[in-house]
């Protein structure tokens, strides 16, 4: 934007003049001494003095001039230097005749006079020479301190009053003729009076103050003002303060000025109709012509937007400018009115290009990108249209000069907007919803939706400086051509003699450094190097330009930055143009070395695209053979070494191996084969020699060319290399020429004596040529662009035969160690028991002609069997996983030795995996070996163990409800719980015969249950037997139970755990007849669920009786319930055919039963027959809940007169079942039986 004005670009504000703030003569320094042998000097500073100067840096430094600032605040825009404008000057004698500004076009000595637009200088003159508020800072009278009354009560001196009445009405004159010169030109004037802080607190400085004001004329609103000395952080306070007070009288100055201007404005509009203007031919010498109406109308709305934007109105700027450029477009569009390539039509074009830039900042400023990217193409449309009628089309200079000047200052526009406030948009496409597919127009609207035309985005300034930057070469070519034809035909053009001084070299490379900048820094580094393939771009037309200005040595620098990176990603396609430019520019520089590395890289991309004007397919060839006889290196002792890596390969290299694995000392073939691509003749480059680099040798194959050695049996040749020792260098010959898809297999075979991967790392060209030695290096790795080549066995050369290699053959050899001969064996016998320490003997055998170090690791899988608990042990090493590092020794050849491992099995049953790994080393060779071995061990149970729980009623008595010993906390209490008996039944089920030697019962008491007595006390060591698979052996024991005074609802917590557990001592029957190791299995007792009884009646009858002797039936009444008291009735109910005579109650009501209280009664009974007979039936009822009662399907409904039977339980049967009367609450009965399960008796003579 330099080539325009900066008034018509810079942002308006307020403008306020400022006086009385000058800085006063620098005062002389005082003398003062501490002593006559050390005298300072010390300047003393006036405290008013330092307020100026703070005064004027804040003032000057709050709003500095800029062409971006969007920021609305009430600042204005300070300026110290005062000077009023000259007044209008009137056009006629009358005294009463309208006056004109010395700018106007009606003005004879105007610059513009008599068609002129508007002129940068009337923008300088409001920003400079016309302020909207006039500021005069003054220094208040104050009497000299020596004078003033020491107190309050002291008389006033008479003197002070009169000096100060005279000093403030000189004051008051001053400010009176400020008033009047700024009154004349609408300004508003503020009085800032400075005084000190002592005299703030007068109480005379009202009246003096009101003096001055009415003396002065001043207004009473934001008129006047008292500073004194403060801080700097006050000090700011109070000048925001002032501008805000100010504010509001500077927009009223300027909106006075608009209206003025609008007035006239309206005034040219009317006489429009009748202006009829005096034609001249164009170019001719006529007499001058007045402004038309369109000029006044921009002139007007230029001006009206000047002043909407000096009060901060941006809208109304914007709708103002809009106006303007749309009236210079009409004036633009008649030659009639602006002729072409005069003074006004050029004023005419920097003013809409001023304008332009003016819109397009404004739309910026709302964040409106499009509007703004929109006004910019649309003025570069419209005026190139213009410029072609003109005569200034693409053809010329000048029109690319303007373009560049356009994408310039909107490029600059947009760089000083994102430095401040201005965040540009991203251009991210638009992700639809998935709908049917649509075809026809409605496709077309549907991909018009997905994308985003680059034309309509607003970019990043890169972008525009890039866009100048092409418009600045098609200057230059234009200009250039033009130039030729001057110094063909010696004419001379307009603006040619200022286009000569113009260097458009420099300009060029300026814009696109800005441009290089701005995309590298707006850019994502997607590559993730840092720089971006648009920036890449944009350096290598820096180069260009560089080389096109003959600065070559420049344009080398970049070149060789750019194609680093095109070297690394592979971007050919733009590499092989910058290598031809390349090679110029060292032609140029005459660095012969850069030139050969130039030109061979060149032969790797071929020659078809790079010498395209050239028919000759070698040329490039020959360029290279040319420069290596034409020249001399500068050092004869070092080889030139040309680095292709990164770039394009200049052959098409495959390498194979016979195998993928050998042994140590094994030889292998392999083959390296070396093609020249389709499109490059390479046969006249005089290859001398190839070296080839193994991985395990330091010294190379060598293979020298023999031009004897060529053959004509087509375009496959081969060439032998031999067995290549292990260390020493080898050297053969072969015919090294290649011509178009030529290919040279070189085949040979290699060992190694060393564990290693062999491979073939890199091979090295050599050319040599008079004095030069060139050497390229080939990367076996890098492949040319095109088909993958599958590597290939040359099987015979004359015919040509290949065969394809076998999957995993390929590019390397792995050589390892040869196996070590070891035979690993296991012996055990299976399947193993449970709780066995089960032995499984590893046997090690050496096969090898060499000792060998065996180390033994054995891991123990991870099992998913549930409640499995195992470990294995070697030696004394115990572990649930792994045993690592047993040691074994060293095994002799041929001999042989065993290790033990024990495999501890517990839980269930299942299979238990084992991995056997031995490590074997030999310490005459320090090679190492593995062999692997997995054993699955089933696993069973030796013994199955088969519960039987019977349960039995207590026959003791309850204790009473009273008792004391119940509250002990060792009392048992086994009357509601009773007795369990357990029965266990042992069986044989493995395989194998067992040797059990002891058998017992571990007690476990706990507090609800006891072991009273058990089959196996008394001869648990006797027990000493032999078990074949399918024996049995049983075992009883009886428990007592205790069960809780709340029965719990869930089973798992109702159930009692068994106090004990079987333990048997067994050993395994081997095969042989010897026993295994002693091994120990346990078996819990099984969980014990007593049925709770309730209310129960126990019945006690003797087994037998003697005829016609009286014996006793004895009932016991017990109610168990933990809360509920039970009402029994108990019935003996005889009949004519019973054969015993009773005597004892027939029908008693037994006294309420608390929960866990008992009754008994006794009946005596004398037989009268012989036999089993049996007794009267007894019938108890619980009459505690009579009434209706809800039944079911099962059983009756219950009525009020029986009650709910009780069950009348035998107690010579042993037995116990539920009884469930705790429901009779919910509605329900239980069937619980009337007395029919009381066995007979039998009865002797």
């Amino acid at each position: 934007m330099n080539s325009y004005p900066p008034e018509l670009l810079v942002q308006l504000a307020p403008v306020m003049f400022i006086a009385g703030l000058e800085l006063p003569a620098a005062p002389e320094p005082v003398q003062s001494a501490v002593s006559d042998s050390s005298p300072t000097t010390r300047p003393l500073q006036d405290p008013f003095t330092a307020l100026t100067i703070r005064l004027r840096d804040a003032l000057l430094s709050q709003r500095a001039t800029s062409v971006w600032q969007p920021e609305k605040s009430k600042i204005f825009q300070s300026v110290l230097d005062v000077h009023f404008p000259p007044r209008k000057i009137p056009l006629s004698p009358d005294p009463h005749g309208p006056a004109h500004s010395p700018l106007s076009p009606l003005t004879p000595t105007s610059p513009l006079h008599p068609d002129g637009l508007i002129s940068p200088i009337w923008v300088r003159k409001h920003t400079t020479l016309v302020p909207s508020v006039f500021v005069l800072f003054t220094r208040l009278y104050e009497f000299p301190p020596h004078h003033v009354p020491r107190s309050p009560l002291d008389a006033s001196h008479t003197d002070r009053d009169a000096e100060e009445r005279q000093k403030d009405a000189e004051m008051s004159a001053e400010i009176a003729s400020r008033k009047k010169s700024t009154s004349e030109r609408g300004i508003k004037l503020t009085v800032v009076l400075m005084a000190s802080r002592k005299m703030l607190d007068d109480p005379a400085l009202d009246t003096r103050l009101t003096f001055i004001r009415r003396q002065s004329g001043l207004d009473y609103r934001a008129a006047l003002f008292v500073l004194s000395p403060v801080s700097p952080s006050e000090l700011s306070e109070f000048i925001k303060s002032l501008q805000q007070a100010l504010y509001e009288p500077a927009v009223e100055y300027y909106t006075s000025h608009s209206k003025r201007v609008r007035r006239k404005r309206n005034r040219h509009a009317q006489s429009a109709s009748t202006y009829v203007p005096a034609l001249s031919p164009i170019g001719s010498a006529g007499p001058a012509r007045p402004l038309r109406p369109e000029g006044w109308t921009v002139r007007y709305e230029y001006k009206m937007a000047c002043f909407a934007e000096f009060r901060g109105e941006l809208e109304v700027a914007l709708k103002h400018y809009q106006d303007a450029y749309s009236s210079l477009l009409t004036m633009f569009g008649s030659t009639a009115i602006l002729p072409p390539r005069t003074k006004r039509w050029a004023e005419a074009k920097v003013l809409a290009d001023c304008i332009n830039l003016k819109i397009c900042k404004l739309y910026l400023y709302n964040n409106e990108h499009a509007l703004a990217l929109s006004q910019h193409t649309i003025h570069t449309r419209r005026f190139s249209d213009f410029s072609r009628g003109w005569g200034i089309g693409e053809e010329t200079f000048e029109f690319w000069s303007w373009i560049a000047r356009q994408h310039r200052a909107f490029a600059e526009l947009l760089e000083l907007g994102t430095g401040s406030t201005l965040i540009l948009p991203t251009h991210q496409p638009a992700v639809a919803a998935p709908a049917p597919a649509p075809s026809g127009l409605a496709e077309l609207d549907a991909l018009r939706v997905l994308g985003l035309n680059p034309a309509n985005a607003l970019q990043h300034p890169g972008f525009y400086y890039y866009m100048a930057a092409r418009a600045t070469e098609r200057r230059r070519a234009q200009f250039f051509a033009v130039l030729s034809s001057v110094e063909v035909s010696g004419t001379n053009l307009p603006g040619f003699a200022n286009e000569r001084k113009v260097d458009h070299f420099g300009v060029a490379v300026e814009l696109y450094t800005k441009a290089y900048e701005l995309f590298k820094k707006h850019s994502p580094l997607s590559n993730g190097h840092g720089q971006g393939r648009l920036t890449l771009q944009i350096a290598g037309q820096i180069a260009g330009t560089y080389y096109a200005a003959g600065k070559y040595d420049r344009a080398v620098r970049f070149f060789e930055r750019i194609a680093r990176t095109y070297r690394r990603e592979r971007w050919s396609a733009m590499l092989r143009p910058l290598l031809v430019t390349w090679y110029r520019c060292a032609q140029q520089l005459g660095d012969v070395e850069l030139s050969i590395r130039i030109l061979v890289e060149m032969l790797a991309h071929g020659i078809s695209y790079l010498f395209t004007c050239s028919n000759d397919e070698g040329a490039l060839q020959e360029d290279l053979l040319a420069v290596l006889k034409s020249t001399v290196p500068s050092s004869h002792e070092e080889p030139l070494t040309v680095d292709l890596s990164g770039s394009d390969p200049i052959f098409n290299t495959s390498v194979a191996f016979w195998t993928s694995e050998v042994v140590v000392e094994e030889r292998v073939a392999f083959q390296l084969s070396i093609s020249a691509p389709s499109n490059i003749a390479l046969s006249i480059l005089p290859f001398s020699s190839l070296a080839i680099y193994f991985s395990h040798k330091e010294e190379p194959v060598m293979v020298h060319h023999n031009a004897d050695l060529a053959t004509n049996t087509g375009k496959v040749q081969r060439v032998d290399v031999g067995d290549l020792p292990l260390e020493i260098a080898a050297e053969c010959q072969g015919y090294l020429r290649w011509e178009k898809s030529a290919t040279i297999v070189f085949a040979g075979t290699v060992s190694s004596d060393v564990p290693i991967t062999l491979a073939i790392k890199h091979c090295l060209l050599t050319i040599q040529e008079g004095n030069w030695t060139v050497e390229i290096p080939i990367d076996l790795s890098a492949v040319r662009d095109g088909p993958v080549l599958v590597p290939r066995w040359l099987i015979s050369a004359d015919p040509t035969k290949f065969a394809p290699l076998q999957c995993g053959r390929g590019a390397d050899v792995t050589v390892r160690y040869r196996p070590h001969r070891v035979d690993v064996s296991l012996a055990h016998q299976s399947p193993a028991y449970l709780d066995e320490e089960y032995p499984i003997v590893i046997g090690i055998m050496n096969q090898d002609d060499h000792p060998l170090d065996a180390v033994l690791d054995i891991l123990l899988q991870p099992t998913e069997i549930d409640e499995a608990v195992n470990h294995i042990r070697v030696d004394d090493e115990l572990s649930q996983s792994l045993v690592k590092g047993v040691t074994l020794g060293t095994i002799m050849p041929g001999a042989m030795t065993h290790k033990t491992l024990y495999l501890m099995n517990t839980g269930s049953v299942g299979d238990r995996v084992l991995d056997i790994s031995l490590q074997s080393r030999s310490p005459i060779a320090q090679d190492t070996s593995e062999v692997l071995r997995t054993v699955s061990v089933p696993t069973v149970a030796p013994m199955r163990v088969e519960y039987g729980v019977k349960y039995m009623h207590a026959r003791g008595p309850l204790p009473g409800l009273t008792d004391s010993r119940t509250y002990e906390t060792d009392y048992w209490d086994d009357g509601e719980g009773g007795e369990a008996l357990v029965q266990a039944r042992i069986v044989c089920t493995g395989p194998w015969s067992l040797s059990v030697e002891t058998a017992r019962l571990v007690r476990k008491n706990g507090a609800h249950s006891r072991v009273l007595e058990c089959s196996l006390d008394e001869d648990e060591d006797d027990i000493t037997s032999d078990w074949l698979p399918g024996d049995e052996f049983a075992a009883v024991c009886r428990i007592s139970l205790s069960l809780e005074d709340e029965p719990s609802e869930e089973e798992d917590e109702a159930s009692i755990s068994g106090p004990g557990e079987f333990e048997l001592s067994w050993r395994r029957i081997l095969p042989n007849g010897d026993h295994g190791s002693l091994c120990t299995s346990r078996f819990p007792l099984p969980n014990l669920q007593p049925p709770r009884s309730g209310t129960i009646a126990l019945l006690e009858l003797p087994t037998s009786a003697k005829l016609h002797v009286p014996t006793h039936a004895r009932l016991t009444l017990r109610n168990h319930h933990p809360s509920r008291t039970a009402s029994l009735a108990v019935q003996l109910e005889p009949d004519a055919a019973d054969a015993f005579l009773v005597a004892g109650q027939r029908s008693a009501r037994v006294p309420t039963l608390l929960p866990g209280a008992e009754a008994k009664l006794v009946w005596s009974l004398v037989p009268i027959e012989c036999g089993f007979v049996r007794v009267p039936k007894i019938r108890v009822v619980d009459r505690r809940k009579t009434g209706p009662i809800s039944s079911t399907e099962e059983e009756p409904l219950a009525v009020e007169d029986e009650g709910i039977p009780v069950r009348v339980v035998d107690l010579r049967r042993q037995e116990r079942v539920e009884v469930a009367d705790a429901t009779v609450e919910e509605g329900t009965i239980s069937s619980v039986g009337d007395g029919g399960n009381i066995g007979p008796i039998l009865v002797l003579p």
